[in-house]
């Protein structure tokens, strides 16, 4: 074979990293074929696992940052910090993973802790920040972001509000004018692969409250205060961006950062494969393997291992999927890009032992991409 092969998957997530995703499949194909050229690329689409990618490419160093959870809680966060970019994941400090099933609190859990992460990049003296959203548990609108730069967010006797988004069912005023000035001078780049709008049947509350433990009382309230958020904020900022999309990201932090931070939304795909230079690693491959958990119709959506396959069919390089389960038809699997697919499922059909076992399962599927491929 000439050229090398690329693994650039993403997380099995609730099992392994991208980069032990990666290491497995590596040490697969190297099991067969002692002389392949593996480069090993892990990646993420701005959610979890976007500061360990940028982290894995060498060029970033890490900074652990105590933060305000989602609940108050004190947690330790991590960014990335390079030479003129910092990488901020909003999952580190505001994530649902950071709590037990019983600690979800929809109306109160904040986003208070991401502010301070990016607080921490611009003490770093960067002139960028890669903003990676997803994976939150809250749905104030960046409520607690704002506040922890500095906005002054108030109800109609100017008392502060209380954390999160049931807080917001008091707002009457923002004041704005005590921001970080520094966030004037850095490009902020909102990194996320969800584009759904702030408010209605396919906004934050709607569509992702339930998931973080809201009932249908609870999402109608939500939704309610997220538009009473979007009306106050559009009188300081001058802009209505509610409809905007990427304004309902990680339960309405994309409205607060794209309206009074004035980010840029861009796919978060897109964002990690520039920051991991997966074009360089892609130049002269001879085959990509790229992954995640589920390969499903959201994979084909904006999620990473499409927007992998994408970039190798423009190159000419075949991609292959590795997955815990996969549910796309062959022909859905060709419309997104990839030759083939395994499925640890179809070496392991229970799910628990599968996801117990993923890195040995890894390794096999490894040492079959080798046989079929190489």
């Amino acid at each position: 074979m000439t050229g090398h092969v690329l693994v650039a998957p993403d997380k099995f997530k609730g099992s392994l990293t991208a980069a032990e995703v990666a290491e497995a499949v590596t040490a697969g194909l190297r099991g067969r074929m002692p002389a392949v050229a593996v480069r090993g690329s892990p990646v993420a689409d701005g959610g979890d696992g976007t500061v360990r990618a940028a982290l894995a490419t060498g060029r970033f160093e890490r900074s652990l940052v105590r933060v305000t959870g989602p609940t108050g809680r004190r947690v330790d966060a991590e960014i990335a910090v390079g030479e003129t970019t910092a990488v901020v994941e909003l999952a580190s400090a505001s994530g649902l993973a950071l709590l037990a099933p019983g600690e979800f609190d929809p109306l109160r859990a904040s986003s208070h802790g991401t502010g301070e992460l990016i607080v921490a990049a611009l003490d770093a003296g960067v002139s960028g920040i890669v903003l990676g959203v997803g994976g939150s548990a809250c749905t104030d609108g960046g409520a607690g972001m704002l506040t922890a730069l500095g906005a002054r967010l108030s109800d109609a006797a100017g008392n502060p509000l209380s954390p999160g988004g049931g807080g917001l069912e008091r707002i009457a005023e923002a004041d704005l004018s005590g921001l970080d000035p520094r966030l004037a001078d850095v490009d902020l780049v909102l990194a996320s692969d969800v584009d759904n709008p702030l408010c209605g049947s396919s906004g934050a509350a709607h569509v992702y409250g339930p998931q973080k433990g809201a009932s249908a009382e609870q999402v109608r309230r939500l939704d309610g205060a997220l538009e009473r958020f979007a009306e106050v904020i559009g009188r300081a900022t001058g802009e209505s961006a509610a409809d905007r999309p990427g304004a309902g990201a990680a339960g309405g932090v994309g409205y607060g950062a794209m309206t009074a931070l004035s980010a840029r939304f861009r796919s978060g795909s897109d964002v990690v494969l520039e920051l991991v230079d997966f074009d360089r690693d892609l130049a002269g491959a001879a085959l990509v393997v790229t992954g995640e958990g589920a390969l499903d119709e959201q994979t084909l959506h904006g999620k990473v291992p499409a927007a992998v396959a994408a970039r190798a069919a423009e190159a000419g390089v075949p991609t292959v999927a590795v997955a815990g389960k996969c549910s796309l038809s062959r022909q859905r699997l060709r419309d997104g890009g990839f030759t083939a697919v395994y499925a640890l499922a179809h070496l392991q059909p229970d799910p628990a032992r599968s996801i117990e076992g993923a890195a040995h399962l890894l390794q096999r599927v490894g040492e079959h991409i080798a046989d079929d491929f190489l």
